[in-house]
């Protein structure tokens, strides 16, 4: 029989000692093809297999939070791990959470409201575990779980915490919840994003990933903890680097309210933070009245003979400038958010070709619309963010890129998909944006635009991305309706 020792090289890596056979096999193992490999420059050439390889055969390395799935690789086939101790612990590492002693410190902190029953249990399962992706839908209090983990650390440990979002708005965002939730963040939070001061003495760096993943190891060496918030988004291999360089970090924490539904993304991801663990679902936050109700109208908007005889033959991108650029279907998106009771979100994708129409468009008819797109300063989106929460009848037409994940507005009524899009996390996100509770306790209402281009047998590929979303509300058990609309 066949055996692993394992030992701990730092908090990120663990060494897997073994035969050469066996090596092949842990290679096999943690290999995934990357979706749509096939069309890339580099495996057409056959530079490279379009295959994502978690292990490395030469050092013999693999990331600790996929500790749990070589556990199973190894049951699987009857082959024995032996865990070697080092410096740096073992991979298996837990604690025992003190329940009375925990709830006594979070009376200390002075938070605004106790957490929730399923908070509670994902902060308890945080301090356990040391390393999980927490999966827990928008609108469920991610940045108050990453709260109540990071005082627990400061209270108990002296390095530092390491919080990394994806964009300038969410390190605001994070920084404004701390300090709703009581936490006096000026003595205690330094941001870093757009070239500000990498230096502090405070203990809690609040950053944008773009702003410190070239920094050397020695930069990264004086946190004991990382979270990584809306961590779906971690996939590029500047983040999994900077994961990697947080070799003193024995506590890690991934959040996010959707994964993309691949394999590889989600093993990655857990040998950054560890494995996934489920803290609630949407529908039960909207059955206990947490989140608002939702309802969706899904438009299929019927095109004329000539128009889909036209679009046969075109590509994917042809298709969509003409769908972005179509007059009668901007007039409908217009006429859409203006006849809408209480604040409505236009989410599109293209910003010059269809953001700038549509906000034209609109603003003939209305004072009330704001205009966001990923040029808009960070803090002109807080302003709008502040604005909407206190207006009644406001309209924001905003990129799927800045308003898709992690922007909260807690007074939102209608969202438009104005663009068509397939991808589970921008759809589940962006149907998020919606979800929290209004002031006057208003259901949420989605028009999602299904453009029907289908000549003959023949279906056109939004069409087909309409077909996707519609799988995501039965799968999420949202409730829809389709609605026929001529165009």
């Amino acid at each position: 029989m066949a055996t692993l020792t394992l030992q701990m090289q730092n908090h990120s890596m663990m060494a897997v000692l073994c035969e050469p056979g066996v090596r092949h096999e842990l290679s096999e193992y943690f290999s995934f093809n990357v979706p749509g490999a096939k069309f890339m420059p580099a495996v057409r050439r056959r530079q490279w297999d379009g295959k994502i390889r978690l292990f490395n055969s030469l050092t013999c390395e693999l990331n600790v939070g996929l500790y749990t799935k070589l556990c199973r690789f190894a049951a699987d086939r009857h082959y024995h791990i032996q865990l070697k101790d080092s410096p740096y612990g073992l991979p298996n590492a837990t604690n025992k959470v003190d329940h009375q002693k925990l709830v006594s410190s979070q009376a200390m902190w002075n938070m605004p409201f106790a957490p929730r029953d399923y908070q509670y249990d994902a902060i308890v399962h945080g301090i356990e575990r040391k390393r999980c992706l927490l999966l827990s839908p928008t609108g469920s209090g991610k940045s108050f779980i990453i709260y109540n983990l990071m005082r627990w650390y400061l209270n108990q440990h002296e390095k530092s915490v390491l919080i990394v979002v994806p964009t300038t708005s969410l390190v605001e965002q994070m920084y404004k919840d701390f300090e709703d939730y009581g936490y006096k963040v000026s003595e205690h939070c330094h941001r870093i994003y757009s070239g500000k001061d990498k230096k502090t003495d405070k203990r809690v760096i609040i950053t944008t990933w773009q702003s410190v993943y070239r920094l050397g190891k020695e930069w990264f060496e004086q946190f004991g903890c990382v979270f990584g918030d809306e961590c779906h988004l971690f996939k590029a291999k500047s983040l999994t680097t900077l994961m990697n360089k947080c070799f003193e970090a024995d506590y890690r924490f991934g959040t996010t309210g959707t994964l993309d539904g691949t394999q590889v993304n989600k093993l990655v991801l857990e040998g950054l933070f560890g494995p996934t663990k489920r803290v609630t679902f949407t529908r039960d936050l909207q059955d206990k009245g947490t989140l608002a109700k939702l309802k969706i109208d899904v438009l299929v908007l019927d095109y004329s003979k000539e128009l889909r005889r036209i679009n046969v033959g075109r590509t994917y991108q042809e298709e969509v400038d003409f769908l972005v650029g179509h007059e009668p279907r901007n007039k409908l998106i217009r006429n859409l958010a203006l006849t809408q009771t209480g604040n409505t979100l236009v989410l599109y994708q293209f910003v010059e070709k269809h953001g700038e129409v549509l906000y034209k468009m609109i603003k003939e008819k209305s004072n009330s619309v704001f205009y966001v797109h990923g040029g808009t300063d960070v803090s002109d989106r807080e302003s709008i963010r502040g604005i909407v929460e206190g207006s009644k009848n406001a309209i924001i037409v905003a990129s799927l890129g800045t308003f898709s994940t992690g922007i909260n507005i807690r007074n939102l009524h209608n969202i438009i998909f104005a663009s068509p899009s397939k991808s589970q996390v921008k759809v589940l996100q962006s149907i998020g944006r919606g979800l929290r509770k209004a002031d006057n306790g208003q259901d949420t209402k989605l028009y999602d635009l299904c453009d029907d281009l289908q000549w003959q047998s023949k279906k056109n590929f939004t069409l087909n991305h309409s077909g996707e979303r519609i799988k995501i509300y039965n799968r999420e058990k949202f409730d829809y309706e389709l609605h026929k609309v001529h165009i």
